[in-house]
């Protein structure tokens, strides 16, 4: 769907804030034994910092390992558009999950000494939370958007044409 690298930025950029800031407010949720009001507005304070570790794992550590490895289950061209996407969308979470419950864990749970057993925990949570997240809100949504943009331009570019 992105065709160039500022294109390719923008959307990542996009999804990472949508994803992460779902993510958060479910983190901040289970640390406060519900969800309020109070927590969209918390998570907001998390952002400055996991919204752009998020971009730049993506992009560039992520982004071409999670496309070869959904290349090995899906052949674009052979199989639908939307199952090429899902599988990308699901080795993006597979990989981005474990990675980011790592640096939330380190930077925000204070662990001690239980580093690993809280980042388990934390990733066995969030990994169900991300992978639906992503598959059926943050995915259409951020897609949905990137499309009305991408027909804007088009019918721009046929105004300019006549």
């Amino acid at each position: 769907m992105q065709r160039t690298k500022l294109q390719n930025f923008i959307f990542t950029a996009i999804m990472a804030f949508i994803m992460v800031y779902g993510m958060v407010c479910y983190n901040i949720a289970i640390d406060k034994g519900g969800m309020s009001n109070e927590i969209f507005l918390i998570a907001f304070h998390e952002m400055p910092i996991m919204w752009p570790v998020a971009v730049i794992l993506e992009m560039f550590v992520f982004e071409r390992l999670a496309i070869k490895l959904a290349f090995r289950f899906v052949t674009p061209g052979k199989e639908s558009e939307f199952m090429v996407t899902v599988a990308i969308s699901s080795m993006i979470v597979a990989l981005m999950c474990p990675t980011m419950s790592l640096i939330a864990t380190v930077l925000f749970a204070h662990p001690g000494s239980e580093v690993v057993a809280v980042w388990l925990q934390k990733y066995v949570l969030n990994f169900p939370m991300a992978f639906f997240w992503q598959t059926f809100i943050a995915g259409p949504l951020v897609r949905n958007v990137f499309k009305i943009f991408e027909s804007d331009k088009n019918v721009n570019r046929e105004e300019q044409a006549a």
